[in-house]
């Protein structure tokens, strides 16, 4: 009787034109072109879930945990432009989600987070599974909302999408307790937006950008360092078309790599910490250095009273006021769209006095290039690095967990198009790789995208190869297997005297078995020609493949600067 006199009530209520709270959630996402939802049920979204159930035009991925959720929403997010979405369980669902948005919010990447909370009768009672989740993630969020009026989420909804994709993007959390997502509503959408206060977009000032466009003209030693950014505010077009008429070389940061092509002749590569020797030679020895989009980041500027002696100007596009002049004196401040600011420099731009300077920068790229000391009998991470990046012609998308294969990647793949490096920069979150690239597909059917790991990283989150089996997501896993963490070696190596702590990772699974073990192909190299094999096996293979390369543990990430020192006291390794 109780399950007839449910169905009763609904069907009543439906001819009302009343919903609930949960399928009025369901509505404003698909209003706002959410193409699919990553997540993890739990008992305080059970009326959410309950509700995707008779809907059928909502796509929902279940991972395997609310970590893997998180970075599967982030890289689709990073790699389309679009918002990524996800939805966890209070408590400890919402309390797993907190490295996902830290890793977003360090990283400006645009996620609208849902979270289901107590019913509001026991809220404040420390209720089963009850955290307050706003309160956890006020730092790391660009705005946060409780829901405890129904009739405000409609509102709610389309305020968090515009707050996390626009202006300086970010996170954006919506928390719902369990009884608000089962009251019912009259929906109706909301294109009502009035957010006192927040403007997205300051008009750049022309005045600044004038100042700069002359500066431009008077520099002899002139450099650009675009940041992320830059393949943000979809602004690659207008970067190229600068540089093209300014004669400015360029270094692109790590969230920048493939704003601007690598293929181009003024392209120095990344800046910083294991930058390289052209990138950092030139930012120390520049009479101007241009930020666009990137926020002068510790690990590009290194020791900061040393950063950039001989500039006279420092000039800094940025469409967030507070990184202006936060870390580096700056002369010229542009603030806006980054686009927006180039489109309008573009009118008026004019080449710089830079023909020596690129002269002896064209040296430096021949004399001092990326190398490592390949062998016959090993398999180097570099060579397998240069191996893909042939194969694929830098059309991948790529997405990389953290550590010394972030930077092999960084260094030898050679990136070419905006939104194909997925990588954690700010938060450097181990995990965040292989559920990346999961959320990166998704969002690309159609391209071809790897996920590259070590074997540290890839088991924080390895257990999302199960939905690649179950969905057939065509992601090619590469895992790095140095047996170590490596990074963390090299450090321990070259900053603590080789007194090496608690880095073996001996007793690692057989990554083949596992893969296989979940359903998915897996192989295995560990010298040149196996390598070869397997990489053109993986490629011609339809479906989700693990591709394990063994190489050896003492390899290190050069060139390096090491904390404490400037760029221009690079260590080159052997080929100092």
């Amino acid at each position: 009787m109780e399950k007839e006199s449910t169905s009763t009530d609904h069907a009543h209520q439906h001819s009302q034109g009343l919903i609930t709270g949960s399928e009025a959630l369901l509505r404003g996402l698909l209003l706002e072109g959410v193409e699919c939802v990553f997540g993890y049920p739990g008992g305080n979204v059970l009326y959410i879930y309950d509700a995707m159930a008779s809907n059928s035009d909502f796509k929902h991925i279940l991972t395997r945990h609310e970590q893997g959720a998180i970075h599967a929403a982030d890289g689709y997010a990073r790699s389309t432009g679009k918002v990524g979405v996800c939805i966890a369980t209070s408590g400890p669902g919402a309390t797993n989600l907190v490295t996902g948005i830290a890793t977003a919010y360090f990283d400006s990447v645009p996620l609208v987070v849902i979270t289901g909370n107590v019913p509001t009768a026991v809220m404040g009672t420390d209720a089963f599974q009850e955290a307050d989740i706003l309160s956890i993630t006020m730092s790391i969020t660009k705005h946060s909302y409780l829901v405890r009026n129904l009739q405000d989420l409609p509102r709610i909804i389309h305020e968090a999408f515009h707050i996390a994709n626009t202006g300086r993007k970010g996170p954006v959390l919506i928390d719902i307790p369990k009884d608000v997502s089962n009251h019912k509503i009259l929906f109706q959408p909301s294109n009502h937006m009035n957010l006192r206060g927040y403007h997205p977009y300051p008009k750049p000032d022309q005045t600044e950008i004038d100042k700069l466009i002359l500066a431009i003209t008077e520099s002899q030693k002139p450099i650009i360092i675009a940041g992320g950014g830059v393949v943000y505010s979809n602004a690659s077009n207008e970067l190229l078309e600068f540089v093209n008429k300014t004669k400015i070389p360029v270094a692109t940061t790590l969230l920048g790599l493939g704003g601007f092509p690598s293929d181009h002749a003024l392209w120095m590569g990344m800046p910083g910490h294991h930058g390289t020797y052209t990138a950092n030679m030139a930012i120390q020895n520049a009479d101007m250095i241009i930020s666009i989009g990137s926020r002068f980041d510790d690990r590009v500027t290194m020791k900061l009273d040393g950063f950039a002696p001989q500039a006279k100007r420092i000039a800094h596009i940025d469409i967030d006021p507070a990184e202006i002049g936060k870390n580096i004196h700056v002369d010229i401040a542009c603030i806006g769209d980054i686009k927006a600011v180039l489109e309008y420099a573009n009118t008026k731009a004019k080449s710089s006095q830079s023909s020596s300077w690129i002269t002896k920068i064209q040296e430096d790229k021949f004399n001092y290039p990326l190398q490592y000391r390949d062998s016959d009998t090993e398999l180097k991470p570099q060579f397998v690095l240069e191996m893909i990046n042939e194969t694929t012609q830098g059309n991948a998308i790529i997405t990389t967990d953290v550590g010394q294969h972030q930077m092999w990647v960084a260094q030898f793949y050679k990136f070419k198009h905006p939104r194909s490096l997925i990588t954690s920069g700010g938060l450097g979150t181990m995990g965040f790789g292989f559920p990346s690239a999961i959320g990166a597909q998704i969002g690309n059917p159609n391209r071809l995208v790897i996920s590259i790991n070590g074997d540290g990283g890839m088991q924080m989150c390895a257990q999302e190869m199960a939905i690649c089996a179950i969905n057939n997501i065509p992601v090619k896993i590469v895992v790095i297997n140095n047996q170590v963490l490596g990074m963390v070696k090299q450090q321990q190596e070259m900053m603590y005297d080789s007194r090496f702590s608690h880095i073996d990772l001996a007793g690692s699974p057989n990554f083949v078995k596992l893969a296989e073990a979940y359903g998915i192909k897996g192989l295995s190299a560990s010298n040149k020609v196996e390598a070869s094999h397997i990489w053109q096996e993986a490629l011609q293979t339809p479906g989700p493949v693990l591709i394990e390369f063994v190489v050896p543990k003492e390899e290190k990430v050069y060139p390096m600067v090491l904390p404490g020192t400037t760029l221009d006291q690079l260590i080159m390794g052997d080929f100092e």
